[in-house]
Protein backbone atom coordinates (compact mmCIF):
# COMPACT_ATOMS: atom_id res chain seq x y z
CA UNK A 1 0.00 0.00 0.00
CA UNK A 2 2.91 1.78 0.74
CA UNK A 3 4.29 1.56 -2.86
CA UNK A 4 0.72 2.55 -4.39
CA UNK A 5 0.56 6.26 -1.82
CA UNK A 6 4.45 6.81 -2.85
CA UNK A 7 3.16 5.87 -6.66
CA UNK A 8 0.34 8.00 -6.55
CA UNK A 9 2.44 11.00 -4.67
CA UNK A 10 4.60 10.85 -7.48
CA UNK A 11 2.38 11.24 -10.22
CA UNK A 12 0.85 13.97 -8.38
CA UNK A 13 3.77 15.76 -8.46
CA UNK A 14 4.70 14.92 -11.71
CA UNK A 15 1.09 16.79 -13.03
CA UNK A 16 1.73 19.71 -11.27
CA UNK A 17 5.50 19.85 -12.16
CA UNK A 18 4.11 19.79 -15.76
CA UNK A 19 1.05 22.13 -15.23
CA UNK A 20 3.37 24.99 -13.87
CA UNK A 21 6.43 24.34 -16.42
CA UNK A 22 3.57 25.04 -19.18
CA UNK A 23 1.71 28.12 -17.06
CA UNK A 24 5.46 29.46 -16.60
CA UNK A 25 5.96 29.20 -20.65
CA UNK A 26 2.66 30.37 -21.37
CA UNK A 27 3.11 33.32 -19.38
CA UNK A 28 6.77 33.90 -20.48
CA UNK A 29 5.39 34.07 -24.40
CA UNK A 30 2.43 36.34 -23.52
CA UNK A 31 5.34 38.84 -21.70
CA UNK A 32 7.37 38.75 -24.44
CA UNK A 33 4.54 39.47 -26.80
CA UNK A 34 2.89 42.22 -24.45
CA UNK A 35 6.46 43.68 -24.34
CA UNK A 36 7.10 43.52 -27.75
CA UNK A 37 3.87 44.95 -28.90
CA UNK A 38 3.32 47.95 -26.86
CA UNK A 39 7.13 48.53 -27.97
CA UNK A 40 6.32 48.75 -31.62
CA UNK A 41 3.04 50.43 -31.06
CA UNK A 42 4.79 53.04 -29.33
CA UNK A 43 7.57 53.14 -31.46
CA UNK A 44 6.47 52.83 -35.04
CA UNK A 45 3.07 54.82 -34.76
CA UNK A 46 4.48 57.50 -36.45
CA UNK A 47 2.67 59.84 -34.01
CA UNK A 48 4.62 61.91 -31.13
CA UNK A 49 3.68 63.70 -27.82
CA UNK A 50 4.08 67.61 -28.64
CA UNK A 51 5.12 69.57 -26.15
CA UNK A 52 5.69 73.15 -25.61
CA UNK A 53 9.40 73.04 -25.97
CA UNK A 54 9.32 70.96 -29.25
CA UNK A 55 6.64 73.32 -30.48
CA UNK A 56 8.02 75.27 -34.14
CA UNK A 57 6.55 78.68 -32.80
CA UNK A 58 6.05 80.03 -29.61
CA UNK A 59 3.61 83.00 -30.43
CA UNK A 60 1.41 84.14 -33.21
CA UNK A 61 -0.30 87.08 -34.45
CA UNK A 62 -3.26 86.46 -35.90
CA UNK A 63 -4.09 88.87 -38.59
CA UNK A 64 -6.55 90.13 -41.14
CA UNK A 65 -9.40 86.95 -42.19
CA UNK A 66 -11.36 88.08 -44.80
CA UNK A 67 -14.82 86.57 -45.46
CA UNK A 68 -15.68 86.30 -49.01
CA UNK A 69 -19.15 85.28 -48.32
CA UNK A 70 -22.74 86.43 -47.50
CA UNK A 71 -22.99 84.35 -44.27
CA UNK A 72 -22.02 87.02 -41.64
CA UNK A 73 -19.80 86.96 -38.70
CA UNK A 74 -17.58 83.97 -40.19
CA UNK A 75 -14.03 85.53 -39.37
CA UNK A 76 -15.31 86.26 -35.85
CA UNK A 77 -16.64 82.75 -35.27
CA UNK A 78 -13.03 81.60 -37.04
CA UNK A 79 -10.88 83.76 -34.97
CA UNK A 80 -12.22 82.88 -31.71
CA UNK A 81 -11.72 79.37 -32.50
CA UNK A 82 -8.19 79.29 -34.17
CA UNK A 83 -7.10 81.70 -31.32
CA UNK A 84 -8.40 78.55 -28.37
CA UNK A 85 -7.22 75.98 -31.05
CA UNK A 86 -3.65 77.38 -30.49
CA UNK A 87 -3.72 78.45 -27.05
CA UNK A 88 -4.57 75.01 -26.36
CA UNK A 89 -1.63 73.70 -28.40
CA UNK A 90 0.87 75.93 -26.63
CA UNK A 91 1.51 78.70 -28.91
CA UNK A 92 0.69 82.26 -27.33
CA UNK A 93 -1.51 85.03 -29.29
CA UNK A 94 0.54 88.16 -29.33
CA UNK A 95 -0.13 91.09 -31.37
CA UNK A 96 3.81 91.31 -31.00
CA UNK A 97 4.70 88.09 -32.73
CA UNK A 98 6.63 87.66 -36.05
CA UNK A 99 4.56 84.83 -37.10
CA UNK A 100 0.94 86.18 -39.00
CA UNK A 101 -2.07 84.22 -39.41
CA UNK A 102 -4.35 85.29 -42.36
CA UNK A 103 -6.13 84.32 -44.99
CA UNK A 104 -9.97 84.38 -47.07
CA UNK A 105 -13.51 81.97 -46.27
CA UNK A 106 -14.07 81.92 -49.97
CA UNK A 107 -16.94 79.79 -49.94
CA UNK A 108 -19.77 79.07 -47.46
CA UNK A 109 -22.86 77.11 -48.53
CA UNK A 110 -25.40 74.48 -47.23
CA UNK A 111 -26.35 71.29 -49.39
CA UNK A 112 -29.23 69.11 -48.80
CA UNK A 113 -28.77 65.63 -48.38
CA UNK A 114 -31.75 64.28 -47.41
CA UNK A 115 -35.45 65.34 -47.73
CA UNK A 116 -38.75 64.09 -46.16
CA UNK A 117 -42.01 64.73 -47.80
CA UNK A 118 -40.32 66.97 -50.38
CA UNK A 119 -38.69 69.35 -47.94
CA UNK A 120 -34.41 69.27 -46.85
CA UNK A 121 -34.32 67.28 -43.67
CA UNK A 122 -30.47 67.08 -43.76
CA UNK A 123 -27.91 69.49 -44.37
CA UNK A 124 -24.50 69.34 -44.83
CA UNK A 125 -22.16 72.56 -44.62
CA UNK A 126 -19.61 73.47 -46.50
CA UNK A 127 -16.97 75.84 -45.98
CA UNK A 128 -13.88 76.66 -48.50
CA UNK A 129 -10.77 78.61 -47.16
CA UNK A 130 -7.51 79.63 -47.98
CA UNK A 131 -4.72 80.76 -44.68
CA UNK A 132 -1.17 81.68 -44.96
CA UNK A 133 1.73 81.36 -42.11
CA UNK A 134 3.91 84.60 -43.12
CA UNK A 135 7.65 84.16 -41.18
CA UNK A 136 9.26 86.73 -39.73
CA UNK A 137 11.55 87.30 -43.12
CA UNK A 138 8.28 87.72 -44.97
CA UNK A 139 8.43 83.81 -47.01
CA UNK A 140 4.43 82.65 -46.95
CA UNK A 141 3.87 79.25 -46.48
CA UNK A 142 0.30 78.52 -47.71
CA UNK A 143 -0.88 76.26 -44.14
CA UNK A 144 -2.52 72.76 -44.68
CA UNK A 145 -6.22 73.85 -45.17
CA UNK A 146 -6.79 73.37 -48.98
CA UNK A 147 -10.30 71.36 -49.48
CA UNK A 148 -13.72 71.33 -48.13
CA UNK A 149 -14.76 71.34 -44.23
CA UNK A 150 -18.60 69.45 -43.93
CA UNK A 151 -20.72 69.68 -41.30
CA UNK A 152 -23.93 67.66 -41.69
CA UNK A 153 -27.20 69.27 -39.04
CA UNK A 154 -30.94 67.99 -38.93
CA UNK A 155 -33.05 70.24 -40.69
CA UNK A 156 -36.43 68.98 -38.87
CA UNK A 157 -38.60 71.75 -37.03
CA UNK A 158 -39.30 74.77 -37.05
CA UNK A 159 -37.35 77.42 -38.86
CA UNK A 160 -36.11 78.78 -35.53
CA UNK A 161 -34.80 75.53 -35.27
CA UNK A 162 -33.10 75.30 -38.23
CA UNK A 163 -31.30 78.44 -37.98
CA UNK A 164 -29.69 77.49 -34.44
CA UNK A 165 -28.49 74.37 -35.40
CA UNK A 166 -27.19 76.14 -38.83
CA UNK A 167 -25.58 78.10 -36.56
CA UNK A 168 -23.97 75.32 -34.52
CA UNK A 169 -23.04 73.54 -37.44
CA UNK A 170 -21.28 76.88 -38.51
CA UNK A 171 -19.49 76.89 -35.32
CA UNK A 172 -18.48 73.66 -35.43
CA UNK A 173 -17.16 73.69 -39.10
CA UNK A 174 -15.16 76.83 -38.03
CA UNK A 175 -13.47 74.75 -35.10
CA UNK A 176 -12.61 72.00 -37.69
CA UNK A 177 -11.14 74.52 -40.38
CA UNK A 178 -9.19 76.03 -36.79
CA UNK A 179 -7.91 72.94 -35.80
CA UNK A 180 -6.89 71.87 -39.40
CA UNK A 181 -5.01 75.42 -39.21
CA UNK A 182 -3.66 74.47 -36.02
CA UNK A 183 -2.05 70.70 -37.34
CA UNK A 184 -0.63 72.82 -40.45
CA UNK A 185 1.58 75.03 -37.81
CA UNK A 186 2.44 72.51 -35.54
CA UNK A 187 3.32 69.66 -37.79
CA UNK A 188 3.77 70.97 -41.28
CA UNK A 189 6.74 73.89 -40.90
Amino acid sequence: MKIKVQSLKCKVQSFFKKLFTVHCSLFTVFFLFTLHYSLFTLSGCGYTLQGRDTLPLTSVKIGRIENRTFEPKLEDKFQKALADELIRSGIMISKNAGHVISGTINEFSLRPLSEKEGVASEYEVIIKANFFLTFPDGKVKELRNSGVFNVSFSGSGNIENIVAAKEQAAETAMRNLASEIRAGIVYGI
